[in-house]
Order: structure tokens, then sequence, then C-alpha cells
């Protein structure tokens, strides 16, 4: 499912116009990559948890060269499912 069928759908289960859906979908988004980006939890009871975690720096090897590389440390989003959603998906 891609975004244009999420809200097509959320339209169709809300009577919400396509537009108006569009806008929130977008705006919910934003605001979860904002409040990553800051360091925040963002945590929907019975559906998840977005966060950012660290990723040490840490050593690999460019397949062309056979060279050792020294791959930076950074920040990785993370998404951790909540029991409900893992109990609706499991059944």
């Amino acid at each position: 499912m891609n975004k244009s069928e999420i809200v097509a759908k959320i339209a169709e289960d809300t009577s919400c116009k396509k537009g108006d859906v569009e806008k929130i979908l977008d705006a919910f988004v934003a605001n979860v990559k904002d409040a990553m980006a800051k360091g925040e939890k963002v945590q929907l009871v019975g559906f998840g948890t977005f966060e950012a975690k660290d990723r040490a720096e840490k050593e690999g090897v460019n397949p062309a060269t056979g060279e050792k590389i020294k791959i930076a440390a950074c920040k990785v989003p993370s998404f951790k499912a909540g029991k409900a959603l893992k109990d609706e998906v499991n059944k």
C-alpha cells in the first residue's frame, strides 16, 4: 500500500476529502520526523514507538578495492511495533 492508497482508504473510512487527509498525513509524518530529529520518542499506544537510535562508528570494507574504511557514527530511525499491532499481524 502506498501513500495515495492510504489517503484514499482513510478518506473513504472517514468521509473526509482526500486533500484534507493528505495534509493530515503529511503533518503527522513531519511531526514524527521533527520529534525524532530532536531525540524524542513518538509513542502510539497499541501501534508502536518511533525513535532515533545511535549507531556507533565501525569498520567496513570497500567491496571494489578490499580497502578497510571507517563508517562514521550516526543516528538511524527505528520503529518498534506495539503488542496490539503484533497481535493483529499474527492472527
